[in-house]
């Protein structure tokens, strides 16, 4: 018996749509990128983009509304309907048909991007795609796109005078794959030409080459100045030799926030000036409150991954970190000494200081060890971990613009934590130079931030919730308050601020050693340290050693940093010049007595530079401007006491007092002063330093608030077990075999 017409036309259809659906679901599909957050605008269409590509499509933005919201959706590549006449055709249907035909198929793809409380967020509109997946990708027309690197590699064979076609197959040498055709290669030198191409590749190019340390003028520019150099640096050679201040500058030091060097949404910047030249060197953005959110964001989003990674691989980024750092010494060296002003001698000391503390985190797994007590009862073990805290942050002051950030950032990240920096906005080249080195060494994106700015800045810092801990350095005021702020929010906080340290010099003492060490600690970095020995003590009189002591400061020569034969440098800034030039006035004014006078010193050839040379007041009693407030200048300030006893009691009465020093061939003396001197920092026959980043810094007044190293970026969790063979035979770990109370304490 055969089926009817009708129902074998039935079975005959669907077996055609089975076919047909099966050949559907054997076509490999195309997923939509997940949904998420995100810090900007590009990184959001670079993680479309980069999925996009994974699943063999290829994405374009179809709408975009810059700070607001973009539209992408899928491009098809280039597929176009068939052209070809059918012989039947009329020419006026032909025209038709060839008109539509030559428009690319649309396809329904649409992923939106819209910024929100200061990020970007994805969401997926329609996630489908009506055509198959492009089998190679070399065939779409992005494939013939330059990349970041190739742009400048253009550009810089454009100005070694090489044609297209030359620039073209040195490119092919190094991607063969390389679709482009010299029409291309045309096409970008006009963009370059025009200034419409943005390179957001920070990394220099050009072969890293560290200079002689004379020959000043072959070291590298920071990345950011070789794009956009300042007006000053473009002036004529007669504009350069007059070292007349230039208001404009083109360029400005970049946040990094999530792995990527950008430029601050903010418009308000600040100049940075050379103090020796008054030269803008280059400006700092007040970033937004947004910005602070973006970097916040993308480093908790990176904690969860960076706090798992395997702390020899943390400590292996650290060993390449170092390496790099030791590199780019002289380019470090010479940034701080243009910005801070600085000699180029305290300069690499600022560096290699720094230095000290990253080579200290290359081993720094090893004091992460916890312990563990086995058996604290019957079957009970217990032992502690130490384990990051989160997102931290640290607030920069000027003085060491090196040594300060790398006092924080290399221990807290190879501890497990990320970090946002903030770095001075006087001195911010170095801090950025290092961010660079450390993304170079392999930190992974998110991990270290970087927001310049100024006090709104700190406010966000402190105000975020996210942020679980603050390290900072600066003057006293500052400090009270960005530690009260921070406090109240329930962060960890630590604190070094500015300090009045003192040396107390015995009539025993011997004279040259003395007096060499007196110069160099209160004259070192122009006074602009936070150790400077700013005070000292003479017992039994200064008239002995007052003639030498202005003889030796006398020696000392006054110069821009870059100078081969500067011994001390300029100030910071203008105001900071008046502001001290009118505490030796009004000191002076009270009764101290001038010895040496370096207010008005005229250095040749920089006439406009912040300069105030060596100055001596003596006679300075307790309650004088100089002495109660932080000079931070080459201001060495001398007081008599009749005794040690006397001379103890002045240290240990003013309040800020972070260390002090002895210099005495008595060593009853010298242990008496250990004792009953009132400091965390005692130095016998030295000066104080900076001390080592495998010791504690210490002290016992307000100057320093916290705890330091690994103590302050870690917590301890204490962890007790107990496992046993026979379920139901389990003891109580708070008391043991004996029944009697065992008490555990958590460290």
């Amino acid at each position: 018996m055969h089926p009817c017409p009708s129902a074998s036309h039935l079975l005959h259809s669907l077996m055609m749509d089975f076919q047909s659906s099966s050949e559907f679901n054997d076509a490999p599909q195309m997923l939509p990128p997940p949904p998420g957050t995100f810090v900007d605008r590009e990184e959001l269409i670079q993680h479309v983009g980069d999925f996009a590509v994974s699943q063999g499509y290829v994405v374009t933005i179809k709408q975009s509304k810059r700070d607001r919201v973009v539209v992408l959706g899928c491009d098809r590549g280039g597929v176009y309907r068939n052209r070809r006449k059918p012989v039947d055709e009329s020419s006026a249907e032909s025209l038709r048909r060839r008109k539509t035909g030559s428009r690319l198929t649309n396809c329904p793809f649409e992923a939106v991007g819209k910024k929100d409380d200061g990020l970007w967020k994805l969401s997926i509109k329609n996630g489908a795609h009506n055509h198959e997946p492009l089998k190679d990708l070399s065939e779409h027309p992005s494939a013939r796109r330059f990349t970041e690197r190739e742009v400048l590699l253009i550009k810089e064979m454009t100005e070694a005078g090489l044609k297209p076609r030359q620039i073209l197959k040195r490119l092919r040498q190094s991607n063969p794959e390389l679709l482009s055709t010299p029409k291309h290669v045309y096409n970008v030198k006009a963009k370059l030409r025009q200034g419409n191409v943005t390179v957001r590749n920070f990394k220099s190019l050009r072969p890293q080459k560290t200079a002689v340390r004379n020959n000043y003028q072959s070291v590298m520019e920071p990345s950011w100045r070789q794009r956009n150099p300042p007006v000053s640096f473009r002036c004529n050679p007669r504009q350069l030799r007059s070292r007349k201040p230039y208001p404009k500058l083109l360029g400005r030091v970049p946040n990094l926030i999530g792995g990527r060097f950008v430029d601050s949404k903010s418009l308000t910047s600040i100049d940075v000036v050379n103090p020796a030249t008054q030269l803008i060197v280059s400006q700092v953005p007040l970033s937004t409150n947004e910005e602070v959110r973006a970097a916040v964001f993308a480093a908790k989003r990176a904690f969860s991954s960076w706090r798992n990674t395997p702390a020899t691989n943390r400590q292996r980024i650290m060993f390449k970190f170092q390496e790099l750092i030791r590199r780019d010494m002289d380019k470090l060296a010479m940034e701080i000494t243009s910005e801070h002003g600085k000699t180029l001698t305290d300069a690499y000391n600022d560096v290699l200081r720094g230095l000290e503390i990253v080579e200290h985190a290359c081993g720094v797994a090893t004091l992460q060890i916890g312990e563990f007590v086995s058996n604290i009862s019957n079957g009970v073990d217990t032992y502690s971990i130490r384990e990051p805290l989160g997102v931290c942050a640290g607030i920069c002051s000027f003085d060491f613009p090196a040594m300060t950030p790398l006092w924080m950032f290399p221990i807290a990240v190879t501890c497990g934590n990320t970090f946002i920096l903030k770095p001075s906005e006087k001195v911010p080249g170095a801090a950025v130079i290092l961010a660079e080195l450390a993304v170079e060494a392999g930190l992974p994106n998110g991990v270290l931030n970087i927001v310049h700015g100024t006090d709104d800045i700190i406010n966000a810092i402190c105000d975020d919730d996210d942020v679980k801990a603050i390290a900072l350095v600066g003057p006293n005021s500052d400090v009270a308050d960005i530690y009260s702020r921070a406090s109240a929010k329930g962060k960890r906080i630590q604190c070094n601020i500015g300090a009045k340290n003192h040396a107390v010099v015995m009539p025993d003492a011997s004279i040259d050693a003395t007096l060499s060490a007196l110069v160099a600690a209160g004259f070192g970095g122009a006074g602009q340290k936070c150790m400077a020995l700013t005070t000292v003590v003479y017992v039994g009189g200064i008239t002995p050693w007052e003639d030498k002591l202005v003889e030796h400061a006398k020696a000392i020569k006054v110069n821009a940093g870059t100078e081969s034969n500067a011994d001390l440098g300029p100030v910071i800034s203008k105001q900071e010049k008046e502001r001290i030039c009118r505490l030796i006035q009004v000191d002076t004014e009270s009764g101290a007595k001038l010895l040496l006078d370096g207010r008005n010193i005229l250095v040749p050839g920089y006439e406009n530079g912040n300069f105030i040379g060596p100055t001596i007041l003596s006679d300075v009693t307790v309650n004088m401007e100089c002495y109660k407030e932080d000079v931070f200048g080459p201001v060495l300030l001398c007081m008599q006491a009749e005794s040690i006893d006397e001379a103890i009691e002045i240290v240990n009465r003013n309040r800020h007092g972070s260390g002090a020093s002895i210099f005495t061939t008595s060593a009853v003396a010298a242990r008496k002063f250990q004792i009953e001197i009132a400091v965390g920092q005692v130095g016998i026959n030295v000066p104080i330093s900076v001390q080592p980043p495998f010791t504690l810094f210490t002290s016992s007044k307000p100057c320093f608030a916290g705890k330091g190293g690994i103590h302050f970026y870690t917590q301890i969790k204490t962890v007790t077990q107990q496992w046993k063979d026979l379920p139901g035979n389990v003891e109580t770990p708070t008391s043991n075999s004996n029944g009697e109370s065992l008490q555990l304490l958590n460290s």
